[in-house]
C-alpha cells in the first residue's frame, strides 16, 4: 500500500507528489491514500494531549481519550503505509508549520517510539520515506544556502526517531522569480521530474 500525505497549497511540491502519486498508480495499481494539510491542517499538541499520550491507556478518562482520537487515526495511517510521500514547502528554512502539527501528532510513544531504561527506540521502521519539496533558493550541500537548510536535517531526524532510515529527498529548489529566471526555474522542475520518474521505476 502507498499512503501519501500532502501538507501545504504550494503548486510546485503538490503538483510534483502528485506526479509521483500518477505514475506509482499506473504501474504498480498502488492504493493512494491522499491527505491534505493545507485545506485540512490537523491540531497542534496541547497540554491536554501531552497528558493523554503519556497515560496508560487503560488510565484514560474520556477526556483523555477523545484528546487522542485525530493522533490515533493519523498514527494508524503512517502505521498502515509501506511508502510515505510528503510534499512539503520550505517556509523560512524549515518545514510548514501545519506539516509540523502533523508530525507532532504522529510521533507517538508506545506507538512510533518508545522509552526505556536504555533510551529511546523507533518502532516504525521498515517503510520508506519520499519528500518532495519545493523551495526558492538552492540550500544543497556545498552552496551558500547550505546552513539555512533546517529542513531536511530536521525531517531525517525526526523520522529516523522513528526507527525509518529508508529516507530520500527531491528538491525542485531555485523556484524564486526574484533570483532565479524562467529557464532555471522550469530546469529545477524538469530535474525534480526525472528524479519523480526513477524513484517509481526503481521500485
Amino acid at each position: 500500500m502507498c499512503r501519501a500525505f500532502l501538507p501545504q497549497r504550494m503548486f510546485s511540491a503538490r503538483s510534483l507528489a502528485q506526479s509521483l502519486f500518477a505514475l506509482a498508480e499506473s504501474r504498480f495499481e498502488e492504493t493512494v491514500t491522499y491527505r491534505d494539510l493545507g485545506h485540512h491542517p490537523v491540531p497542534h499538541v496541547d497540554e491536554q494531549w501531552i497528558a493523554a499520550a503519556y497515560t496508560p491507556l487503560a488510565q484514560r478518562t474520556p477526556e483523555l481519550i477523545s484528546a487522542l482520537q485525530k493522533s490515533e487515526i493519523l498514527v494508524d495511517e503512517f502505521l498502515a503505509a509501506d511508502t510515505c510521500v510528503f510534499g512539503i514547502p520550505m517556509y523560512n528554512f524549515s518545514v510548514p508549520s501545519t506539516f509540523k502539527a502533523y508530525i507532532d501528532q504522529v510521533v507517538r510513544v508506545d506507538r512510533t517510539f518508545a522509552v526505556d531504561a536504555n533510551g529511546f527506540r523507533g518502532l516504525a521502521g521498515g517503510r520508506k520515506i519520499i519528500v518532495i519539496t519545493a523551495r526558492g533558493g538552492n540550500f544543497r550541500p556545498g552552496t551558500p544556502l547550505a546552513a539555512y537548510d533546517h529542513q531536511e536535517p530536521y525531517l531525517r531526524t525526526v523520522f529516523g526517531f522513528m526507527g525509518i532510515t529508508d529516507v530520500e529527498f527531491i528538491h525542485a529548489d531555485r523556484l524564486n522569480p526574484i533570483t532565479s529566471d524562467a529557464a532555471t526555474r522550469s530546469q529545477s522542475v524538469a530535474e525534480a521530474r526525472t528524479a519523480i520518474q526513477e524513484v517509481v521505476l526503481s521500485r
